[in-house]
């Protein structure tokens, strides 16, 4: 097994080398063949899917993630025009930024360039393996993809069709490294090849992440957890807030960027609180609260210290009346795991306030924490939301896969 993975790894270090220097053109004509290589081999694909669903069912796996391991005919079509519209975005590689004359003569700026080689880690879904590839190669990198075993016969399906884009162009196919096994010690032999691989991203539920980042030799870029917070201010349009509670925790709430917990300041509480319980309940919503919430939720339950720090996931939010800003703060720099927050208010200076005391990856004013996602930054696409503060932070795209080194300009000065 190890020299196995050495063996794959040793050969995708080698394929970054060219990655790094092809040219947009070349780069966005395999994205383009791939997404063409994916839909000559649907059929192929869904076959290869039948049978991860089919293991997937004999192993009890619930009816949600069973329609997350599904590839439809609606989700490869979703996986094709991904990879077009990976091919539409800018590329950052070659950027030229910040460049400044010195005393001396010279002139310094900064390039922007890939990172090398990117080993992505992920669980359930097979399209993270196209999204991930397509993603680092764009951005000029190499990618070591090891998927979960309750996708295999689909990751790798999807893999190949991948390296078989890449006849007819510069693209090496060995860009796309597969972990070709279901063994589980190959995670951890895939994390001490820090002599190859320059950054890992784990894409899965908690205990994966938990994993990789106690393992890695190399940088992980992850989150573990998204405990967002939507405050509701003295100063709020209550219907403006209404209106961003009710989505921010019931659009998807089985994601990262869904509300878990409402933090609604005592001066609006009385009027406001009612209305908002009223309107989760339709919605299906479990309600657990503090005290006054449960006074003016009746059919609220008792919120327990546990339930501030919880990612339900899931129609249950937990719900506290706060005396001041500066407690909501304080709230959420206790229990928010840095993901997303947001403040519904029409005071200006204590919205600023918020933007710049709040220590979490996207923080929000009037807004639903459902945005906090790379399609509706404008990414375009992402590999996934970073709550680190190196080297990228929130939602990961094409930049957040490059890094950037220092270039000079000179015309023969010499220092003193």
């Amino acid at each position: 097994m190890e020299l196995l993975i050495k063996e794959l790894t040793q050969r995708v270090k080698k394929a970054s080398r060219v990655m790094s220097s092809l040219s947009t053109a070349t780069k966005n004509a395999w994205l383009i063949q791939s997404a063409e290589q994916i839909e000559r081999m649907k059929a192929e694909i869904q076959k290869a899917n039948e049978k991860d669903l089919e293991g997937g069912k004999s192993k009890g796996l619930s009816s949600a993630m069973l329609d997350r391991l599904a590839l439809t005919d609606k989700r490869i079509r979703e996986i094709t025009l991904a990879l077009r519209e990976i091919a539409a975005l800018p590329d950052p590689v070659g950027e030229i930024s910040r460049v400044i004359p010195r005393p001396s003569g010279i002139f310094v700026g900064k390039m922007r360039v890939p990172i090398g080689v990117i080993g992505v880690i992920y669980e359930s879904r097979p399209n993270v393996t196209v999204d991930a590839a397509a993603l680092c190669l764009k951005a000029g990198n190499s990618v070591v993809l090891r998927g979960g075993s309750e996708a295999f016969h689909s990751n790798r399906a999807l893999a190949e069709a991948l390296r078989a884009a890449c006849a007819g162009t510069e693209v090496p196919p060995d860009a796309i490294g597969f972990v070709n096994t279901t063994d589980r010690e190959a995670v951890r032999l895939l994390l001490t090849m820090d002599d190859c691989i320059d950054m890992v991203v784990p894409r899965g539920g908690k205990p994966l992440v938990k994993l990789v980042s106690e393992t890695a030799r190399m940088p992980v870029l992850k989150h573990y957890d998204g405990n967002c917070h939507v405050y509701v201010d003295e100063d709020a349009d209550l219907d403006k807030a209404l209106r961003i509670c009710i989505n921010a925790k019931v659009q998807r709430p089985g994601v990262c960027n869904a509300a878990e917990t409402f933090l609604i300041h005592e001066s609006v509480a009385e009027s406001f609180l009612p209305r908002l319980g009223k309107a989760l309940i339709e919605k299906g919503v479990e309600i657990r609260g503090c005290p006054k919430t449960c006074r003016l939720i009746p059919e609220a339950k008792p919120a327990t210290d546990q339930d501030w720090d919880e990612e339900y996931l899931d129609l249950i939010i937990a719900i506290r009346v706060v005396p001041s800003f500066e407690e909501a703060l304080d709230h959420i720099a206790r229990h928010s795991s840095s993901h997303t927050e947001a403040i519904v208010t029409e005071n200006h200076t204590r919205a600023m306030r918020f933007l710049r005391e709040v220590d979490s990856s996207s923080v929000m004013v009037n807004a639903s924490t459902r945005f906090s996602d790379g399609g509706e930054y404008g990414l375009g696409a992402e590999i996934g939301i970073s709550t680190n503060k190196l080297h990228a932070r929130g939602p990961v795209g094409l930049e957040g896969l490059t890094t950037q080194k220092f270039i000079v300009f000179g015309d023969g000065q010499v220092r003193e």
